[in-house]
């Protein structure tokens, strides 16, 4: 099988579509299937390239709206595409629409995983609207399987209920030989976030945990926090973290390269992913990842995989935007050794019976199939 991915950008840019793009393209190509990938060129690397077996095409961009690169080359390079079905990606239009545009012309089934709302504050939210109201509907309306990551979705989204006919509930998955867990030195009492900071992903809730932080810094004096990412708003949080004292107690060890997350995680003791908004939380990879190394974690209810957290005991589930029940989560968590252990062992358990990237690309090929032999 053929298969054109063409997410708005691709690795070694790191985020979760991006990730998500990057372990589906590795599996399919491990089962025998060819994948290419047309994408901007950020981080700026080699314009053609072949990644674990996968092609690359990267394409040179005039600017960003909101989070989106704009190719202006994207169309003529799609037409030259030799494929039997386009796998495109939502919350960024452009790459999306133009997939779609492709797909009707070439007459080949078109895919979309719509990981969360587009959605955006300021003039951006203004942008967004207008685009959900005008071209989303018709990337919808072309697609002939729609991929969802948790349920929740249909319920949340205004834009998806006219379409449940052709919805597909699949989850993302983690990389579980290489997210596990490895005995390392370790200091007490770390807490681990890791996002991008920029004014975009603001909503992963990083201002939240810093004044939870500063509760349990009450209750738990020995207690660091490890902020991975970089953004034009990392000195913003800097502020934050200086004007409620908590400058020894916050680590901001800016980006953090791929050869070295699976180390963060195994060196913290809790990871922490505060999300307070349902609308753009795609599904929170990095909480797989981290349980994948047999850690506790805590986060909002808005989450993929928050229910099966909270049922099966692999950490804690607290609401948005709610700094008391933040703190008093951490607090629980850190003072009981024992039973942060068994619950980084229920989510190793969870990882393997259900989020492992083998299921997951197994699914999405039945999926593809469903389309390409939709008579079958």
């Amino acid at each position: 099988m053929k298969i054109l991915q063409t997410p708005v950008r691709y690795y070694p840019f790191v985020g979760g579509v991006e990730n998500y793009v990057h372990n589906l393209s590795k599996g399919l190509i491990e089962l025998g299937h060819e994948v290419t990938v047309v994408c901007a060129n950020e981080p700026k690397v080699k314009s053609k390239e072949t990644i674990d077996g996968i092609k690359v095409k990267r394409l040179n961009y005039i600017g960003k709206i909101a989070n989106t690169n704009i190719t202006l080359k994207l169309p003529l390079e799609l037409v030259k595409e030799d494929f039997e079905l386009v796998h495109t990606h939502i919350p960024t239009p452009w790459s999306a629409d133009w997939s779609a545009m492709l797909s009707l012309i070439k007459r080949k089934p078109l895919v979309l995983t719509y990981h969360n709302d587009i959605v955006g504050t300021g003039v951006a939210n203004g942008i967004a609207q207008f685009y959900n109201l005008t071209s989303l509907k018709l990337v919808l309306k072309r697609a002939n399987r729609i991929i969802i990551t948790q349920p929740g979705y249909l319920e949340s989204s205004p834009y998806l209920k006219h379409h449940e006919h052709k919805i597909e509930v699949i989850p993302v998955g983690v990389d579980t030989e290489r997210f596990k867990p490895v005995k390392m030195d370790k200091e007490g009492n770390v807490l681990f976030f890791l996002s991008i900071l920029d004014a975009f992903h603001e909503y992963k809730g990083l201002q939240y945990l810093i004044k939870a932080l500063a509760i349990v810094k009450e209750e738990i004096r020995e207690v660091k926090l490890i902020v991975g990412g970089e953004g034009e708003l990392l000195e913003y949080y800097k502020r934050i973290a200086e004007s409620m004292d908590l400058k020894d107690n916050i680590e901001f060890v800016g980006f953090v390269p791929d050869k070295e997350i699976v180390a963060f995680y195994n060196k913290c003791d809790v990871f922490v992913l505060p999300s307070i908004s349902r609308g753009q939380e795609g599904f929170g990879m990095v909480l797989l990842e981290a349980m994948a190394c047999e850690k506790p974690v805590i986060a909002t209810d808005i989450v993929g995989a928050a229910k099966e957290i909270k049922e099966c005991n692999a950490g804690m589930i607290v609401m948005p935007k709610n700094v008391k029940g933040l703190a008093n989560a951490i607090i629980n968590v850190l003072q009981d050794k024992e039973i942060a252990n068994e619950m980084g062992k229920k989510g190793r358990i969870l990882i393997e019976k259900k989020y492992s990237w083998e299921r997951i690309v197994y699914s999405l090929l039945t999926v593809y199939q469903k389309c390409l032999y939709p008579h079958k």
